[in-house]
């Protein structure tokens, strides 16, 4: 019976926080300021170590160059330097990394365009022209 929760929660966040940090030579904002609640910080970075390192059939690159499309996507400015830098780290080409932002940003570009087309087409749909 574990008398201590907090304690084995205190602990283990600061594993976790050290993983990152070996992992990323640097502690991301989001994890410093979210591991001020490990109730809420261990299982995101579990999650977020699942996904990123977990089982699955997409390669350490492959998974890194998707979260760099949908952090260009997103626009999260951070998020594109670290995901580059782990991408590059996994094996990705300047040209590989190019081209996923590329995608990105086409596709950020046409969800953008069918919010705003679909009103157009509502607004002036009615007029024929």
């Amino acid at each position: 019976m574990n008398m201590c929760p907090e304690r084995n929660e205190e602990e283990m966040k600061e594993k976790i926080l050290r993983a990152i940090e070996k992992e990323y030579g640097f502690i991301p904002l989001v994890n410093e300021v979210l591991s001020e609640r490990p109730d809420m910080f261990i299982p995101a970075a579990n999650m977020g170590r699942s996904v990123f390192s977990g089982r699955g059939e997409l390669e350490k690159k492959v998974r890194y160059l998707t979260a760099l499309a949908a952090a260009s996507a997103l626009g999260a400015e951070h998020c594109i330097a670290v995901q580059m830098e782990q991408a590059v780290k996994a094996g990705a080409t300047k040209n590989e990394i190019l081209e996923t932002m590329q995608i990105a940003s086409v596709m950020a570009m046409t969800h953008a365009q069918s919010y705003a087309f679909r009103k157009f087409k509502e607004r002036f749909s009615e007029e024929g022209s």
